[in-house]
């Protein structure tokens, strides 16, 4: 008996007097290439020493671990987050248990990510990566498990793809500001540079821009991590254009650039609503708190979580299909801050 006092394969098969090459073949059904003494030798054994069979162990034997590998760029992101629990609800339904890889927003480890979970032998990966160079292209192509991405793509990477409709959330949003009477438009983002999100939704403002040129105008502002002083200045300019009788609105490109801008506002001493206009895409549970509540674009995240661990677990199951791309709604949430004249 091993010292944690559980019964292990080894054990089975001293009390057997069997090897545990047999006792193997006898937990995995395989008795036709046992004599009938023997299996009963070892079904004795296993009762006797209450032996139970790791189940890493059995699945591992058949070639699977039942384990999926979700890789995201940062645990902090309540976005992140809110996929991860809609991926484990259906991996648990479907049998799987999910390995979690938090980057810290480190592009660099997303190779060291997949190589350790690999290690752990996980049969497929789930990835919301950075989406920045080909570390993660290489890494997958190596190991041979089937992956999908969640809301960010990999270029080179052709393999099923689950996000928010990016463009149709931004095109409800510009129109519902527009609806309001905004005429001067700031989307504030998160640098662009290897993140597909991002530039879909800068694409996306654009468009709509264009869409309702001339009447309605709209600039772009990357914001960049403790650089508030320059947030502010772009929302000065943006407060300035509107003094020539042309209201004004933000729209943020996710959680993390609405708080920015809500701290801009408490500095500057204006009021979400009265002074700009606001829509921010995510909508975390402060949103409602914050001056009149801030209108989102709330996304689909359990939703999108769930589709992209049943579209993993389909090509575990055999489907052999072209590469998918599910892009799911979002729900435009109005609150006091886009309120219309």
């Amino acid at each position: 008996m091993n010292p944690s006092g559980r019964a292990t394969i080894a054990d089975v098969a001293e009390a057997a007097g069997v090897s545990k090459a047999t006792v193997s073949r006898f937990l995995n059904h395989r008795e036709r290439l046992l004599s009938r003494d023997i299996a009963a030798r070892v079904e004795a054994a296993i009762a006797k020493l209450a032996y139970t069979p790791s189940p890493m162990a059995q699945a591992l034997s058949h070639g699977r671990s039942r384990l999926i590998g979700l890789i995201v760029a940062d645990i902090t992101n309540p976005y992140s987050v809110a996929v991860l629990r809609g991926a484990e609800k259906a991996c648990q339904d479907a049998g799987y248990l999910v390995m979690l890889f938090n980057l810290g927003n480190e592009s660099e480890r997303e190779r060291e990510a997949i190589d350790a979970l690999a290690g752990y032998q996980v049969d497929g990966f789930i990835l919301n990566t950075l989406g920045r160079g080909s570390n993660v292209v290489d890494a997958v192509t190596l190991h041979g498990k089937p992956a999908v991405l969640v809301d960010r793509r990999h270029t080179g990477m052709h393999t099923d793809f689950v996000s928010l409709d990016n463009h149709s959330a931004m095109r409800d949003t510009c129109s519902h500001l527009v609806a309001g009477g905004y005429r001067e438009l700031l989307y504030v983002t998160e640098p662009q540079k290897g993140v597909s999100s991002r530039r879909e939704r800068t694409a996306a403002f654009g468009a709509c821009v264009a869409a309702h040129e001339p009447r309605v105008a709209g600039e772009v502002f990357e914001s960049v991590e403790g650089d508030s002083d320059a947030l502010d200045e772009a929302l000065r300019a943006l407060r300035q254009r509107a003094k020539r009788g042309r209201r004004a609105a933000v729209v943020a490109g996710n959680a993390v650039v609405t708080l920015r801008i809500a701290q801009a506002m408490a500095r500057l001493g204006w009021q979400f609503g009265t002074d700009l206009g606001f829509v921010g895409f995510d909508d975390p549970e402060w949103a409602s708190l914050i001056g009149p509540g801030l209108s989102t674009v709330a996304q689909p995240t359990d939703a999108i979580g769930r589709t992209a661990a049943t579209c993993l677990i389909e090509r575990l199951r055999g489907l052999d299909a072209a590469p998918r791309q599910l892009l799911l709604p979002g729900e435009l949430v109005v609150r006091g801050s886009s309120q219309a004249l």
